[in-house]
C-alpha cells in the first residue's frame, strides 16, 4: 500500500515525488512559484510556495520532501496574507507598464496578482530605474522588471554551462546582470534565449523585428518572401487556443498570405538539401580517414558556443550552412532573376522557433552582393503577434499550400524540428548510398545516465556508424571534451542547444511542462510517418536543383552557396590595453599575452622590457604596444603577437627583431 500525505485534509498517495509542491500539483492544487523550475535546481528564494505543515510550521513546498502522514495546508489565512505581501513587494519595484510589455499575456506576476486579488500596492518603490540592455540582436534585458527569481541564471549555468549572467552587487542593490554590467552582446551569451523562455516576467524578452517586416510588406516596391521552419507548425497554434502539437502548416501559409507575404516556402526543403550535403561530407570524411566525428552545424547557438568555448572543435564541425542560411543563399541567387526584380527589392524573412537565428542572419559570412541572405528572422511568437495585430482569426482559417519549388519537403526534412531528427535523416541517406535497408527506427540509449545525451551504433553493410544526439550546451561540452580526449568515439554528433531540439526553442510559445514539448515532438514524428517521401534525396526538386545549378553534392558551386567557415571567438574582440598611447600614424600592433600561464612564464617582465626598448629606440610613433588575453596556447607562453604573426616562447631579443623587421617593412 502506498504511503499517504494529507493536503488540506485530503489523503494523497505518495508516488516518488521529490517535494510537497509536486504532490500538491498532483492533487490539482496550483501553489504559486517564481523561482521553481522542474528542470533546474531548487532555489527557494521567492517564498511564494509557502505551506503550513502541522507540527512543523511554515515551510517552502519546493524544497521540503514529503513524508508519510504529513498534514499540509496550502491556503490558511496566514499563508494567503504572506503571499499577498510578497507579491505586493515585488510589484513595488517592478516596472508596471503591463499593456506595453512583450510578456503581458504570459506574465506570471500579472497572473498571480489577479489570482490573489491584489487591487493596490501599499509599498513604495525603493529602487531607481536602470537602463535597458539593447545591445543584443536577439534579446532585450530590462532590469526594472526583474523579480530576482534566478531562473535565467540557473538555466544559463546548469543547462547551458555558459553562466553569461549572474547575481551582482549585494543587499537591496542586487541585480541579475552580465559581468561588469556589460551588454549580453559583449559576453559569452550564445543567443539561445532560454533565459527569456524561463523568465516568469518581462525582464528578458525576445528582440522583435516585426516592425521591419511590416515596413517591407507595406512597401509596394518590395517583394517579401518567407520560409517556415518545421518546428513552427507544431507550436504556433498554442497562441490561438489550439492544443500543443497540432500541425497548422496550411493555416500558417494562409495567414502569411493575408499578412501580405508574396511567396511562402518551407525551410524543410533546405533541410533536405542540408541532409544531402552533410551526409556526403560525412561519408567522404569516413572513407578518407578525415576529421571525425562530424558535429552538426544547424544550431547557431551551438556553433557560437563552439567558436567561443571549444575552438579546437571547429575542424570537426560540418561546413554546411544551417537550413535557414542555405535557403537564404538559394533565394538570393535564384529569385531576383526569376521574379524580374533587382536584388535590393527582395526581402527574405524566416519564421523560426529560435532567437539565435537572428544572430545567425547578421553574421558577415552570410551575404550575397552586399545583402544579407536572410533579412529578418521572426520567432514563432513574433509571427503569432503579427497575425493577432492584423485581426486574423487563425484557428478558423482554411489551409493553403506552400509555393513551389522550395515549398516541397520530405519527412526527413521535417524531422529537423526535433532532437535526433538530423541524425535520422542522414542515416536514411547513407543507407541508400551504401545500398542497405534503413532500420525501421533508430533506438538511442542514454549515455552514462546523463539526461540529454543519447548514442547508438548502426551497421550498414560493411560500414558502421556511431551516432550521438545531444541537447543542452552543458551536455554538448561534456561530449566535446570526451571526444577530444579520445574517451568517446563517434562518426556524427548532432547538437541542439534547446530542450528537445527546435521544438523547445526560445522563440516558441511559452510552455510550462515537458509534456507540451513532447506533444510537439510527437507531431513532428507523425508528420514524417505520413509523408510519402521519407528520404531527402528523393525530393524531386532537390534532384532538379543539382541538375540545373549545383552539379553534385559537395561540388565547388555547392560549397560556394551552401557551405561556410567558422572562427575562434574564445576571447572578446580586442579587449587589449594599449601602453604607448594613440597616434594618427599607422603603427605596428604588438600585443603581449598577460594571462595567468604567460604571466608565470615571464610575460610581465617581457612587457616592461619591451616598453623600455620602444622608448629607447623612439618607436612610440611606429609601434602600438599593449597587453591582452589570450593567444590560446597557454602551454607555449609567453606569447606575443606582432601584427598577424604570433611568437611563442618569446624572448626580448626575438620580439625586438620581429618588430624591427615590421617597422622597416
Amino acid at each position: 500500500m502506498k504511503p499517504i500525505i494529507y493536503i488540506n485534509n485530503r489523503p494523497i498517495p505518495l508516488e516518488g515525488e521529490k517535494n510537497i509542491l509536486a504532490v500538491a500539483r498532483k492533487a490539482h492544487i496550483d501553489i504559486p512559484t517564481f523561482c521553481y523550475h522542474s528542470e533546474l535546481s531548487v532555489y527557494g528564494a521567492c517564498r511564494l510556495c509557502l505551506v503550513e505543515i502541522e507540527g512543523k510550521g511554515i515551510v517552502t513546498s519546493c524544497s521540503t520532501p514529503p513524508r508519510e502522514g504529513m498534514r499540509v495546508f496550502t491556503h490558511t489565512k496566514q499563508i494567503q496574507r504572506l503571499r499577498k505581501n510578497i507579491v505586493e513587494m515585488l510589484l513595488a519595484n517592478h516596472d508596471q507598464a503591463c499593456p506595453t510589455c512583450a510578456r503581458s499575456e504570459t506574465c506570471s506576476l500579472r497572473s498571480l496578482s489577479a489570482k490573489l486579488g491584489i487591487e493596490n500596492v501599499r509599498y513604495r518603490k525603493t529602487k531607481n530605474p536602470k537602463e535597458k540592455d539593447l545591445g543584443s540582436i536577439a534579446l532585450v534585458r530590462d532590469p526594472n522588471k526583474c523579480v530576482l527569481c534566478g531562473d535565467c541564471v540557473r538555466y544559463c549555468d546548469e543547462i547551458q554551462g555558459i553562466a553569461a549572467i549572474d547575481f551582482t552587487n549585494r543587499g537591496e542593490d542586487v541585480v541579475v546582470s552580465p559581468a561588469f554590467n556589460k551588454s549580453l552582446a559583449d559576453v559569452g551569451c550564445v543567443n539561445c534565449g532560454q533565459c527569456a523562455a524561463v523568465c516568469p516576467v518581462g525582464a528578458i524578452t525576445i528582440r522583435s523585428q516585426t516592425g521591419g517586416v511590416w515596413e517591407a510588406i507595406q512597401d509596394n516596391d518590395q517583394k517579401v518572401i518567407a520560409q517556415i521552419a518545421p518546428a513552427v507548425r507544431v507550436a504556433i497554434g498554442e497562441m490561438f487556443g489550439m492544443p500543443s502539437g497540432e500541425v497548422t502548416t496550411g493555416k500558417i501559409v494562409a495567414a502569411m498570405r493575408m499578412l501580405g507575404f508574396d511567396l511562402v516556402f518551407d525551410t524543410s526543403f533546405a533541410a533536405d538539401l542540408t541532409v544531402v550535403e552533410e551526409a556526403n561530407e560525412l561519408l567522404k570524411r569516413k572513407s578518407a580517414a578525415g576529421k571525425l566525428p562530424v558535429f552538426t552545424s544547424c544550431c547557431p547557438a551551438w556553433v557560437k558556443f563552439a567558436e567561443q568555448s571549444h575552438p579546437d572543435l571547429l575542424p570537426y564541425l560540418s561546413s554546411c550552412r544551417s537550413p535557414q542560411q542555405m535557403f537564404g543563399s538559394l533565394a538570393r541567387n535564384m529569385l531576383p532573376q526569376r521574379m524580374g526584380i533587382p536584388q535590393g527589392k527582395l526581402t527574405v524573412v524566416s519564421i523560426m522557433p529560435c532567437t539565435a537565428k537572428k544572430y545567425e542572419c547578421a553574421r558577415p559570412e552570410f551575404r550575397t552582393d552586399g545583402f544579407q541572405d536572410v533579412d529578418f528572422a521572426l520567432t514563432t511568437q513574433e509571427l503569432g503577434n503579427m497575425i493577432k495585430e492584423a485581426g486574423i482569426d487563425f484557428a478558423s482559417l482554411e489551409p493553403e499550400s506552400m509555393d513551389m519549388p522550395m515549398g516541397m519537403a520530405t519527412g526527413a526534412g521535417v524531422l529537423f524540428g526535433k532532437t535526433g531528427g538530423v541524425s535520422e535523416a542522414v542515416v536514411r541517406y547513407a543507407a541508400d548510398v551504401l545500398g542497405e535497408e534503413r532500420p525501421d527506427s533508430i533506438d538511442l540509449d542514454e549515455i552514462r545516465d546523463i539526461k540529454g545525451i543519447r548514442e547508438t551504433e548502426i551497421t550498414l553493410g560493411s560500414t558502421t556508424l556511431r551516432l550521438a544526439v545531444v541537447h543542452g550546451l552543458k551536455n554538448a561540452a561534456y561530449v566535446a571534451e570526451k571526444v577530444l580526449s579520445g574517451e568517446l568515439q563517434y562518426d556524427i554528433v548532432e547538437v541542439m542547444a534547446c530542450p528537445g531540439g527546435c521544438i523547445g526553442g526560445a522563440g516558441q510559445p511559452i510552455v510550462h511542462s515537458s509534456e507540451e514539448r513532447q506533444a510537439r515532438a510527437k507531431a513532428i514524428a507523425n508528420t514524417d510517418k505520413i509523408s510519402p517521401l521519407k528520404k531527402s534525396h528523393r525530393n524531386p526538386f532537390i534532384q532538379e536543383l543539382y541538375d540545373t545549378l549545383l552539379d553534385e553534392p559537395n561540388s565547388e558551386v555547392a560549397h560556394k552557396m551552401l557551405h561556410t567557415h567558422y572562427t575562434s571567438r574564445k576571447r572578446i574582440a580586442d579587449e587589449s590595453i594599449s601602453l604607448t598611447g594613440s597616434s594618427t600614424q599607422e603603427r605596428v600592433k604588438v600585443r603581449v599575452c598577460v594571462g595567468t600561464s604567460c604571466y608565470l612564464r615571464g610575460a610581465h617582465d617581457l612587457l616592461a622590457n619591451l616598453l623600455k626598448t620602444i622608448e629607447e629606440k623612439d618607436w612610440a610613433q611606429k609601434v602600438d604596444l599593449g597587453a591582452t588575453f589570450c593567444t590560446e596556447r597557454c602551454d607555449k607562453g609567453p606569447s606575443v603577437a606582432v601584427g598577424d604573426d604570433v611568437l611563442h616562447f618569446a624572448t626580448l631579443d626575438r620580439v625586438v627583431a620581429m618588430i624591427q623587421d615590421s617597422v622597416r617593412a
